[in-house]
């Protein structure tokens, strides 16, 4: 079952623990690519040194944070990789998601192709490679997650006991927000990112 615009427009604490064991979907020409969510990363917006919206900003860029729940946010980093962010929370509360890590379920060939790799476990284990592998680019910015080619299925429920919380990475220019345990990891998934 596709999940709806409600899971998305709750507290982001809350969807970025309930996205991990869903199956994030991606439709493209070449086939149907799938992978399990097991590493996601939480960004509270204005008071949140480490978010984009941080302050309020705004800017094109960021207009579709701004916007409801349950719409990609897609963006460059290092001028080479993409990242895959779901927003979340409600209209005006400029939160999201970013999804860092998946466990490769479907279409795993033609993900390999797109990475140039064999190794299962290599494929999706960082944010840039699942955007790589899954051929999600700054195209599909703003696309609605309850729509028909980018969606995620609600497949199964991690139990709290199974799920880990950690500081969030790459973000030590963000003074104390650097420490918030807002990174949440399947755990013992072998396919999160290093």
């Amino acid at each position: 079952m596709k999940l709806q615009r409600e899971f998305y427009e709750r507290d982001t604490i809350t969807v970025a623990r309930n996205l991990l064991g869903k199956y994030l979907v991606h439709e493209i020409d070449e086939g149907t690519l799938i992978g399990k969510i097991v590493e996601t990363e939480a960004y509270i917006g204005p008071d949140d040194a480490a978010a984009h919206t941080c302050n309020g900003l705004r800017s094109s860029r960021t207009e579709v944070i701004f916007g409801a729940g349950g719409y990609a946010y897609v963006y460059m980093i290092y001028g080479m990789y993409y990242c895959f962010n779901i927003v979340s929370n409600v209209k005006e509360k400029p939160e999201a998601v970013l999804i860092r890590a998946l466990e490769p379920v479907e279409g795993i060939e033609i993900m390999k192709k797109h990475r140039k790799l064999d190794k299962l476990k290599n494929l999706c284990n960082g944010p840039g490679k699942l955007c790589s592998a899954m051929s999600i680019t700054k195209k599909e910015n703003s696309v609605d997650l309850c729509g028909e080619s980018l969606y995620l299925l609600d497949k199964s429920n991690v139990s709290d006991e199974d799920i880990l919380s950690t500081p969030r990475i790459n973000v030590d220019y963000a003074g104390e927000a650097k420490d918030y345990p807002w990174r949440f990891i399947i755990k013992d998934n072998k396919f999160i990112s290093k």
